[in-house]
């Protein structure tokens, strides 16, 4: 689009992260038991989609609109972790794929806490 900057490369690795760890999970969830498909590994997807969601968003807004929807995807993302940990722990997902998930998972939080962080400094007026 004419006159609209790309996001910050920091937003671009983000995307690329959680789309990476979106197919890992869309692969994952073909082997989960059939009882739990439907019921927590559905929960599972639709957090992996809201927290895609609510970046992308943020990444389109003004720098003052953003945090509200980054501190949403990062409470999802919190969700998505703990109801993953549920599905291990129910054995639906076995302990490697759990592993794997979950390092893709805490490297995205990391991230994403350091775009929120940035954002509140910016926007925090300076101590006098």
């Amino acid at each position: 689009m004419p006159g609209k900057s790309p996001p910050p490369a920091g937003v671009l690795s983000i995307f690329q992260k959680f789309i990476a760890v979106y197919k890992l999970w869309d692969e994952f969830k073909k082997s989960f038991p059939k009882q739990s498909r439907f019921t927590i590994g559905m929960k599972i997807d639709v957090l992996f989609l809201d927290i895609v969601e609510l970046l992308f968003i943020a990444s389109r807004l003004p720098k003052e609109q953003k945090l509200p929807y980054l501190n949403k995807a990062s409470i999802k993302l919190d969700l998505l972790k703990f109801f993953l940990q549920i599905a291990w722990e129910i054995k639906a997902i076995d302990t490697k794929k759990y592993i794997t998930l979950s390092e893709y998972l805490n490297e995205i939080g990391k991230m994403l806490g350091g775009w929120i962080k940035g954002l509140q400094q910016k926007q925090t007026p300076p101590q006098k």
